[in-house]
């Protein structure tokens, strides 16, 4: 099917037991998790280890296709963590493994596929769990494309964007723009103008009322009836 067919309603309900589905047995995993999370796709979500937490309004997603996986120390006897600020979203294919520290600030976007790691896992001659390992820190308000990877002992600056299919290596200071393989800064953003967050949809209203109306005008005139017939019968018109 080329476009969404089901009704706002049955929206709202796939809605509703992904959010149930991930309170009952995801959230519970987490060592703390921050006001009003959202989750969709729950059951593609996978942790492994202790020291998780994440902020208020944190969003993720995850598909069959594309599961979202967060590990941490997944050896005897190691340490590591990881900790989310407040607004952040990750999407689907996001893999992070922490054997030190991963911190990621407010406002922070991953795009699909972000693989982010604080430490080797096997060095070239000791090939043995966690290898080398230095604290990863995202500051506020950054975003990382799609598939970009980052790695041990990298700092990415307050406001600064990670080109997609970028590898990090090194620090990326604050307003700045970064791509490559390995990555290097391509573009200064200006910091004096301002900038709009994923936390300005929590404070201009209530973000269920946004999402709302935002699904309704995405999914308007959809009936029960043609989301039945575009299932069993495609076309070029579904």
């Amino acid at each position: 099917m080329r476009r969404e067919h089901h009704p706002f309603w049955v929206q709202k309900v796939l809605a509703q037991v992904h959010q149930r589905w991930a309170e009952h047995f995801l959230v519970p995993q987490f060592d703390s998790v921050g006001r009003e999370p959202r989750f969709s796709g729950a059951i593609h979500m996978h942790l492994l280890g202790g020291n998780i937490h994440v902020g208020d309004h944190f969003h993720a997603f995850a598909t069959r296709e594309a599961p979202l996986s967060f590990a941490v120390a997944p050896y005897d006897g190691g340490d590591g963590r990881l900790e989310f600020g407040n607004y952040c979203v990750v999407s689907p294919g996001v893999r992070i493994r922490s054997a030190s520290s991963i911190q990621i600030g407010h406002n922070c976007m991953l795009a699909e596929h972000v693989y982010i790691t604080d430490a080797d896992w096997h060095d070239v001659h000791h090939r043995i769990y966690p290898g080398k390992r230095a604290p990863v820190v995202l500051g506020d308000n950054v975003w990382v494309g799609d598939r970009a990877a980052i790695f041990k002992g990298v700092t990415i600056g307050d406001n600064s964007i990670i080109g997609a299919c970028s590898v990090v290596t090194r620090d990326v200071p604050a307003n700045s723009i970064a791509a490559g393989n390995p990555a290097k800064v391509v573009k200064a953003i200006d910091g004096s103008l301002p900038f709009s967050k994923r936390e300005h949809l929590f404070q201009w209203r209530p973000y269920d009322e946004f999402k709302d109306e935002y699904d309704r005008a995405r999914l308007a005139g959809n009936t029960l009836r043609g989301w039945v017939k575009a299932k069993l019968f495609p076309d070029r018109e579904s």
